[in-house]
């Protein structure tokens, strides 16, 4: 091996050793790995940085506008909790989301399938105080479990197909064949993650930091006419499950129900008293189907959609100091509306308009983003904060979302378009149907996965160009050539690093013929070592860096690299066992 080999072999340990040591951000350290391989003239900038024009990566930008305009429109988070409901255990959480992500993934590619899922799961679970943590690695893994299953559920199956066509000029494998052997793997993947990731997994990213929030509101919300709520009980209409919120008393005509059951039904224009802090009350604005009670809402210029919570304290100076909400005409002296107040911390329990505003009160506002930049310097306010995400849902365009979602499927699954072509033409028709607006899908983009995935892309050219893959790989198999059970094992054990240094796609391409040479010098079939190929290539659990999918979940789930390790590599090991027994036996040396 060359020099510059065996410096990109150094420069990747040094990676790794870095990510697993230290707390620097993995953009900083692939991209400095890189850095110092064209600094060394060890690769050409050219092939560094080739994982940024590379489809792979940008298909995973456009992905995450797709996943923007789904969140933004409502339309995943209904599937979501319709799915998992209000489940408080950490382990039927788990099953009850890995399960539907398995079977969907089997038949769709993956990459989209978590990029989808990310954001719901990260609401649903800060609402149901559950660590985000325990929930996105099962969501990452059972996506690559299920791609596992057919032939169209992973690229990776599609590639190694299109190599073994081209190899034997006839064979092709059947959509289902690679389920042989996956589906197995599936269901022992499934068992194992269920019996042990609440126990191996980390709790980071959880919803419980909501409950350090000290102010308290009194908010009145009202059930709109026609709304799906109507005839729900508060158990059913999920308003029961809101951490830090309270669900104090109902209007109904000239009734006052207190204490409400659980088992209470809603009716159209019911008015619900909730008391709860900020980040409650934001969730209750994603509500589908109650609005706030105030008339003076539907009276600001912009729409909802346009508009969003403001926490705003009330200065000395301010001209309203001393007077009610009404007398003083808050919303047209200020174009936002109050919706409620907290002073020291507790809520006001007075009607809104009655409300009689004091030094220090922090109110809470519903009204257009020019306010912040308007009252951000005036004395009328010590502060003024925009809540983020707290704009409802625009559930009127969740339909345009899902048509969009299931027509890029569509259209990749029937070979019309690739799925880079077909993800960016669904990103911008998110856009240009008004699910996601501009300034939103700019922001829903990772930038820090996109640069991890880039750079790693680079250093896995690196291997390739200097012939360090071919010769690591080649190392591994030089031990195993006489015997053909060892063989397949050496293939699995090649693939499989490679995966995790380099791609799943890229360690198939490199393995596949080197592979094929050696069971055509034993003597054997090579579709056993096509199948092994296969299942290696997309079985990566124990690092971030060999799957786009566990890359997507690293941020948002405030992984460690370890984390991925402690869970991932006994995974891996028992992929890796059952894949190489069973191999043999369904499809024979």
């Amino acid at each position: 091996m060359i020099i510059a080999g065996w410096s990109v072999i150094f420069v990747i340990l040094l990676c790794l050793v870095l990510l697993i040591s230290t707390r620097y951000s993995p953009d900083i350290i692939f991209l400095g790995g890189l850095t110092l391989l064209i600094v060394g003239n060890a690769i050409t900038p050219e092939q560094a940085l080739v994982g940024f024009s590379n489809q792979g990566m940008l298909t995973v930008a456009a992905l995450y506008v797709v996943a923007a305009g789904l969140k933004e429109t409502g339309a995943i988070h209904l599937i979501v909790n319709k799915i998992i409901g209000h489940s408080k255990s950490i382990r039927r959480a788990q099953v009850r989301v890995m399960g539907p992500v398995m079977v969907v993934s089997a038949f769709l590619n993956n990459t989209p399938v978590v990029a989808s899922f990310i954001p719901a799961m990260e609401d649903w679970a800060r609402k149901n105080r559950i660590p985000a943590s325990k929930i996105l690695i099962p969501l990452s893994y059972a996506a690559i479990l299920g791609g596992t299953c057919t032939l169209i559920g992973t690229s990776t199956n599609l590639i190694v197909n299109g190599l073994l066509i081209n190899e034997s000029a006839t064979s092709s494998l059947g959509i289902f064949e690679p389920g042989l052997i996956g589906l197995p793997c599936a269901i022992v993947g499934f068992a194992y993650l269920a019996l042990f990731a609440k126990r191996l997994l980390p709790t980071r990213g959880s919803g419980f930091d909501t409950f350090k929030d000290p102010r308290e509101y009194t908010i009145e919300m009202i059930v709109d006419e026609g709304s799906q709520l109507s005839g729900k009980t508060i158990e059913e209409a999920g308003l029961r499950h809101l951490p830090g919120l309270y669900l104090v008393e109902i209007y109904r005509h000239e009734q006052i129900i207190a204490a409400v059951e659980p088992e209470e039904r809603l009716r159209e224009n019911d008015r619900l008293i909730f008391t709860g802090i900020v980040s409650s009350i934001v969730d209750l604005q994603q509500v589908k189907g109650i609005s706030p009670a105030t008339d003076q809402v539907f009276k600001l210029d912009a729409p909802r959609r346009e508009r969003l919570l403001i926490e705003a304290v009330v200065s000395q100076s301010h001209p309203m100091n001393g007077k009610t909400i009404k007398e003083g005409g808050f919303r047209n002296r200020y174009d936002a509306v109050v919706l409620a107040v907290s002073r020291n911390g507790e809520r006001v329990k007075e009607k809104v308009g009655d409300i009689r505003l004091k030094t220090g009160d922090t109110l809470l506002l519903e009204a257009p983003p020019s306010f912040v930049e308007r009252f951000k310097n005036s004395t009328d306010y010590f502060l003024v904060s925009g809540i983020a995400d707290s704009s409802p849902p625009n559930y009127e365009r969740s339909a345009y979302a899902w048509t969009i979602l299931g027509g890029m499927v569509l259209s990749v699954a029937l070979g019309f378009l690739s799925m880079f072509q077909g993800s960016f033409l669904a990103a911008g028709l998110m856009i240009l149907t008004g699910c996601c607006k501009t300034g939103t899908a700019k922001e829903s983009i990772d930038w820090t996965v996109l640069l991890v995935i880039a750079a790693t892309l680079g250093l896995g050219n690196a291997l390739q160009v200097t012939g360090a893959a071919g010769e690591l790989a080649s190392s591994l198999f030089q031990y195993a050539d006489a015997n053909p059970y060892l063989a397949l094992a050496a293939t699995y054990l090649a693939t499989w690093v490679l995966t995790e240094l380099v791609t799943n796609n890229a360690a198939a391409v490199l393995i596949f013929p080197i592979a094929i040479s050696m069971a055509a010098s034993l003597e054997v079939s090579y579709m056993p070592f096509v199948m092994v190929i296969i299942m290696a290539a997309s079985a990566s659990f124990s690092t971030p860096i060999g799957y786009q999918t566990n890359l997507m979940v690293y941020g948002p789930g405030g992984y460690k690299f370890t984390d991925f390790t402690r869970i991932g590599l006994p995974l891996n090991l028992i992929i890796a066992t059952i894949t190489v027994l069973l191999v043999p036996i369904i499809w024979p040396l």
